[in-house]
């Protein structure tokens, strides 16, 4: 169940994703209520998240677009798309990001589609690896997308501005030659440590004289 929701200031796009009904056992009898999973975003770089629980539907959704515009987050995007892919495993959720060509569109589920649209991401491929839950894998979107960092900003208050390549992590040329350099660095500790024994003929020649 999936329907949309302008907010007052029409700033905020919100998005119910879905609605649950749920049942709780006490002393009287059932009591019944519901969950609302929402999705609130700009379409400018800020989403977030909220799932909001109460004895009846409107309540549910009102509490979780709250929650949602509480824990708004800023994603960093590259144009249309974002700068680099993620792969993030939140318990039993898996998700991977990548970055898409203009003009791909988003490619993802349900569930993810929408934090994407809410965001602003105009072009990406997703793929869900994990659970189905559509809760896990909004959560999981939401963590991935804050994991998203800017090719161009400086990790450290003392460092120069490091390409993008610093952010998808080492080269391979890198990790060849960082191999090389522990295995050369392993070999000479081993060297070390080996103490040379003296030859058959000096320990002879030692014996003699004394």
């Amino acid at each position: 169940m999936m329907y949309n929701r302008n907010s007052e200031n029409r700033e905020n796009s919100e998005k119910v994703i879905q609605i649950s009904r749920v049942s709780k056992k006490t002393k009287g009898g059932n009591r019944i209520g519901f969950t609302a999973l929402v999705v609130v975003g700009d379409k400018k770089g800020k989403v977030g998240v909220g799932l909001g629980k109460a004895p009846d539907v409107l309540s549910a959704i009102k509490k979780g677009t709250r929650l949602a515009k509480k824990r708004m987050i800023s994603v960093v995007l590259k144009g249309r798309t974002i700068p680099h892919r993620v792969y993030l495993k939140k318990g039993a959720a898996k998700i991977l990001i990548k970055p898409a060509p203009r003009g791909s569109g988003v490619i993802a589920g349900g569930a993810v589609r929408t934090v994407m649209e809410s965001a602003g991401i105009m072009d990406v491929v997703s793929k869900i690896l994990g659970s189905r839950n559509k809760i896990n894998n909004v959560y999981a979107t939401i963590e991935a997308l804050s994991k998203l960092k800017n090719p161009r900003q400086s990790f450290k208050p003392n460092e120069d501005k490091k390409p993008l390549k610093a952010v998808r992590g080492l080269l391979k040329n890198d990790v060849k030659e960082k191999k090389k350099k522990d295995a050369n660095k392993a070999g000479k500790s081993a060297k070390q440590k080996t103490v040379k024994t003296p030859k058959k003929a000096e320990v002879k020649i030692k014996n003699k004289k004394k």
